[in-house]
């Protein structure tokens, strides 16, 4: 029932009571008067309990997440964390650890990293792993400041340019321009791969590197790696691999086999820690003997039966406080243990398998964007043949009432309308044959009925908001008056007939 619910803010009464403190168990102790607001609470909310705990249970159940239902953002990999991992996050001896405490007093979360940094190593065939980037993007920040470093350290300091595919993800160029390099893009072939001959073009005394995703960002693995790497190589350049895909290829393919130098692993990606809400993520890398001198620090080391850190001998330096994001290190080395070396392979097996089924369902309908078979996710896009006038957004927005949360939608760019969906491994037949469901339903409306995708969505509890205002002009304070006047504008009634919502 989508009915008014006022804000908090708007529950306030005087003399509610929403807490109730233990008795002071310590001497009272007057607060600083540089710590005393100047001001007074006058406007403080006052609260009941049952209020308090109503307001944000309500709230919560408006979020979508992956325990309640398919979230097929292609690029993200938002696969179902298995609660195996939280109960391991627990454990009192990594949950409470303290990251300054003595190594002697910390011998089991260091066997735990040292033994990640290994099995990671193993899957991407590298010679070291690092475990501090606390994001890909911050993977990659690390990265191409190894690159920077060694270059330096040959006396190349004019390899200042990081070439770029076209379908590259946003973060590749940024982390370029961050570092101080010139970014280069690099076309992208009929078929999805790097453009061999505009790479050859590009490629010269000034090239410190290629950054690549594989399989790329339109869902494909590239043809032609090996000949990419080869050809990087030989300008005097390192190739490094984005690992926002690893889900596709784990256990069947090692980066390090096919011409990469340099990796960063997403943990909150293939390796199941939490994605949402901005983490916390994990970035590890992994890299070549000839770069591990250059890797952040600290670095677990083992010496007989001990464990301690060890700093790289020409290291960039730090790019994350203490050890790196240690509960998302626990979730991912659980994940690892739990599957083996089998279970991480059927892993990526179901996981193209899953994408494919989608890709052979839906193509009749909304275009492919390359036809041939795809990886971990698949890129469609929105131009329906019956319906010309319907976009991409439309058929996002009406898939929110349908149940499903929308796919990752014009991105990548390179694809107009395009629409990546990723359903991961861990969705059954029947929820993506519900997803296909709707899809086909959706084009079928948008042909009778261009209007329904157009008021889309009609179950949320708002509709269609300013996106981009809310990026460049957020609301950071809550203002009743404002409040009240974009509710006007977004709120609205439920429909009696709605779409059949799937089940799962």
């Amino acid at each position: 029932m989508n009915t008014y619910e006022p804000p908090i803010f708007e529950l306030s009464g005087p003399g509610k009571i929403g807490a109730n403190l233990p008795a002071l168990d310590v001497p009272e102790t007057a607060l600083p008067q540089e710590l005393l607001r100047d001001d007074d609470l006058a406007d403080f909310p006052e609260l009941s309990e049952t209020e308090v705990t109503r307001h944000f249970t309500r709230i919560s159940q408006r979020n979508y997440c992956i325990d309640t239902g398919m979230y097929p953002l292609g690029s993200c990999t938002m696969k179902y964390n298995p609660k195996v991992h939280e109960d391991a996050a627990r454990i009192p001896g990594f949950a409470q650890a303290h990251p300054l405490q003595d190594a002697d007093l910390s011998q089991g979360a260091l066997q735990l990293m040292y033994e990640l940094q290994g099995y990671l190593a193993e899957l991407s065939g590298f010679d070291q792993v690092s475990l501090q980037p606390a994001a890909g993007a911050q993977g990659e920040f690390t990265g191409i400041l190894v690159f920077r470093a060694y270059h330096h350290d040959r006396g190349e300091e004019d390899r200042v340019e990081i070439l770029c595919p076209d379908s590259a993800h946003g973060t590749n160029p940024a982390t370029a321009a961050m570092v101080g390099m010139r970014v280069v893009e690099v076309k992208t072939d009929r078929r999805g791969n790097v453009d061999l001959d505009d790479l050859k073009g590009k490629l010269g005394p000034r090239t410190a590197g290629l950054m690549l995703t594989n399989p790329n960002t339109l869902g494909l693995f590239d043809e032609h790696v090996r000949q990419v790497a080869e050809l990087v190589h030989a300008a005097g350049g390192l190739m490094y691999g984005d690992g926002a895909n690893f889900n596709a290829i784990l256990g069947i393919v090692k980066p390090r086999d096919v011409g990469f130098d340099f990796m960063h692993y997403n943990l909150h990606k293939t390796f199941t820690t939490p994605h949402g809400g901005g983490g916390p993520g994990s970035g590890a890398v992994g890299c070549i003997n000839e770069l591990a001198q250059y890797l952040p620090g600290p670095i677990v080391a083992k010496t007989g039966e001990e464990y301690a850190f060890e700093q790289p001998e020409r290291s960039v330096g730090r790019v994350k406080s203490f050890w790196g994001n240690f509960g998302m290190l626990v979730r991912a080395w659980t994940y690892i243990r739990t599957l083996g070396a089998a279970g991480l392979k059927e892993v990526s097996e179901n996981a193209v398998l899953n994408a494919n089924y989608l890709r052979v369902k839906l193509q009749q309908v909304y275009p492919v964007a390359y036809d041939r078979t795809c990886m971990h996710e698949v890129v469609l896009k929105g131009q329906l043949k019956e319906a010309p006038q319907a976009k991409t957004l439309d058929i996002a927005k009406r898939l929110i009432d349908y149940g499903f949360h929308p796919p990752t939608v014009y991105f990548p760019i390179s694809v107009p309308e395009s629409i990546m969906i990723e359903p991961t491994e861990t969705e059954t037949k029947r929820n993506m044959d519900a997803f296909v469901d709707a899809m086909l339903k959706i084009a079928r409306e948008a042909a009778e009925d261009i209007s329904i995708l157009r008021n889309a969505p009609t179950t949320a509890p708002v509709r269609r908001l300013d996106e981009v205002g809310a990026a460049r002009r957020p609301i950071l304070r809550y203002n009743r008056d404002k409040f009240r006047e974009l509710r006007k504008e977004s709120h609205h009634a439920t429909p009696d007939d709605q779409p059949e919502r799937p089940t799962y």
